[in-house]
């Protein structure tokens, strides 16, 4: 996986991902169109299909929702790089088939605009902008596999 980075603070919640409003559809497409929409205006207007998502600690804390990781991956986004996640959303970004890493390092030196690449097998997280590598636990092929077919209940 390849794409831009667009990064994030410290605690974002699951309605900051998809804010509650806009629970009355729950339509992939839906929720893409207000992904984020409550902390960047301008994210579903910039984010291109293959982008990273990048924030500090605690990503997706909040509400236990499926929908945050579906507003994420259907937006586009590829991949999320976090310090850490909270555990209900971390479960269920891998039920529905988005890939999540924890890499401190990688997330505390990404910026807006950097270029980032992921490999699930090798466990390696390159920001190509910084010239920077880091590694993490790659997935175990269980794991990879509910990525690779789209989510735990797509067989």
């Amino acid at each position: 996986m390849k794409g831009i980075v667009h990064k994030y603070k410290d605690n974002v919640n699951t309605d900051e991902i998809i804010p509650a409003r806009y629970l009355n559809d729950s339509t992939p497409a839906a929720l893409a169109a207000h992904c984020m929409e409550d902390i960047d205006k301008s994210f579903v207007g910039k984010v291109k299909a293959g982008d990273i998502i990048v924030a500090e600690k605690n990503f997706g804390c909040g509400s236990s929702r499926e929908h945050a990781p579906i507003a994420i991956k259907a937006a586009g986004v590829s991949c999320v790089i976090a310090c850490d996640f909270a555990r209900i959303f971390f479960r269920n970004a891998i039920n529905i088939g988005l890939p999540i890493l924890e890499c401190p390092e990688a997330a505390r030196d990404a910026e807006n605009g950097d270029e980032i690449e992921v490999d699930l097998v090798k466990g390696t997280i390159d920001n190509l902008t910084k010239g920077k590598h880091y590694t993490v636990p790659p997935f175990p092929k269980e794991i990879r596999d509910i990525i690779s077919r789209g989510g735990l209940l797509n067989k």
